[in-house]
């Protein structure tokens, strides 16, 4: 088998968004009708297209699922997960956000129930659970963590 790019090993990478208020409050929607952890709550977060560099994806991304345009100066990298999904590979970043203009509205109605603020040292229980972790790396000035390795 060769050795080119085609055969080489890929995952997926994905974006997510802290957008975090003046309060210390981050926002949070319940997902549904997606097909992966429906019900729980989750971040503004998506694929990034090829292509396309990170930031523009996230800005795109909370434009599209919550109506807000943000600029990529504002958006600050805090936190990098490599997880392992069973068949398949995902590497995800996480970017903080505190300056935007408006307010954010529930954009996708389909996939989403309801956005929501919640404190940064409180998160509902019902936060996804890789979350959890990217929250308490943050937390702890964690820059990089794996999810779902076992070894």
């Amino acid at each position: 088998m060769s050795d080119s790019w085609q055969t080489k090993f890929r995952a997926i990478i994905s974006v997510y968004l802290l957008l975090v208020d003046s309060n210390g409050r981050v926002l949070q929607l319940r997902r549904q009708n997606t097909g992966f952890k429906d019900g729980e709550l989750g971040l503004p977060a998506g694929h990034v297209d090829g292509g396309e560099e990170l930031k523009r994806a996230m800005c795109r991304e909370a434009k599209e699922e919550v109506g807000l345009m943000l600029r990529e100066n504002d958006l600050n990298l805090v936190h990098v997960m490599h997880r392992n999904c069973g068949d398949h590979e995902r590497v995800d970043f996480f970017f903080r956000c505190s300056a935007w203009n408006g307010e954010p509205t529930n954009t996708e109605p389909d996939k989403c129930s309801a956005l929501m603020w919640s404190r940064l040292n409180a998160l509902p229980d019902d936060t996804i659970d890789y979350y959890k972790q990217m929250f308490v790396c943050i937390r702890d000035g964690i820059f990089y963590s794996g999810y779902g390795w076992n070894f």
